[in-house]
C-alpha cells in the first residue's frame, strides 16, 4: 500500500483508483524483501549527497534538507543512480530520474507513504 500511496501522491488526483487505473505504477519508494523481512528503500536525504555532487546538469539540488529533482534539467544520464549508496534513485519512465522528495509539493508535512502505511511500519522522523 505504501508504494501505491507514493505513486498516487505524484498524480495530484483526488481518487486513487481512477488515478492509477491502467497505469504502470512507478512509486518513488520501493518495498524490498530479503530473508522474510520487508523494508522500504527510499532517499535518505544525505547531508553531503553524492547524487547532487555528481549530477552533470545540476538537476539534483538541495531545498533545505530535502534533495529535489528539476526534471526539466535532467538529461537521463543516470549518474545519480550509480552514485546513490542506497539505491533510492530510479528511472521515471519519462526520460528523467525520480526519487522520494518527501511529498514536499503535495503533503501536509507527512509523506504519503507514511500516511498510507496500513500497519505503521514506515515513520517519518529526523535523525542526527
Amino acid at each position: 500500500m505504501c508504494e501505491y500511496y507514493c505513486a498516487f501522491a505524484g498524480t495530484n488526483g483526488k481518487d486513487m483508483a481512477r488515478a492509477l487505473k491502467d497505469c504502470d505504477i512507478k512509486p518513488r519508494i520501493n518495498i524490498e524483501e530479503a530473508d522474510g523481512i520487508s523494508f522500504a528503500v527510499s532517499c535518505r536525504h544525505c547531508r553531503e549527497p553524492l547524487c547532487v555532487k555528481g549530477c552533470i546538469t545540476g538537476a539534483l539540488g538541495m531545498d533545505g534538507t530535502v534533495i529535489t529533482i528539476d526534471k526539466d534539467r535532467c538529461v537521463g544520464c543516470y549518474t545519480c543512480i550509480t552514485l546513490c549508496p542506497y539505491g533510492a534513485i530510479s528511472a521515471s519512465g519519462d526520460g528523467a530520474v525520480q526519487k522520494c522528495e518527501l511529498c514536499v509539493s503535495t503533503s501536509e508535512g507527512i509523506p504519503a507513504c507514511v500516511r498510507g502505511c496500513p500497519n505503521g511500519a514506515i515513520v517519518y522522523e529526523e535523525r542526527a
